[in-house]
């Protein structure tokens, strides 16, 4: 993470996970001096940490940075194996992330540490 600037937090895996992840992300922006759109930041981070607690892993992973008016947000499910881009119910996340008129992308992979699923979006 080259000429930026990043955080992360390690929380347990749990349904209010999301809530304290949507929280710490726009306290974060905010101390780095961006007016974020908190509703978009709250909606995309609590879907994306949503889908790494689904993963059922013990703990989740929250990542946020940011660089030219875009903040990336990714959150770690620390469990494998997980179905990429889909949440184990089948739905598809990234399409609900997309359909956020602030976000310029977002994607998703497995690897040995778990399931990254990650969205770009504009601050």
């Amino acid at each position: 993470m080259r000429n930026r600037r990043g955080v992360n937090w390690t929380l347990e895996s749990a349904p209010w996970t999301a809530g304290v992840a949507r929280r710490k992300v726009n306290e974060q922006l905010k101390e780095w001096g961006h007016r974020p759109n908190e509703e978009a930041i709250e909606s995309v981070t609590g879907l994306l940490v949503a889908a790494a607690v689904a993963d059922g892993g013990r703990r989740v992973s929250v990542h946020v940075s940011d660089q030219d008016q875009q903040a990336c947000i990714l959150a770690l499910s620390h469990h494998t194996p997980a179905a990429v881009g889909h949440e184990p119910g089948g739905d598809d996340v990234l399409h609900r992330i997309t359909a956020h008129p602030d976000v310029t992308g977002c994607g998703t992979d497995t690897g040995p540490d778990g399931r990254r699923i990650w969205a770009v979006i504009n601050l």
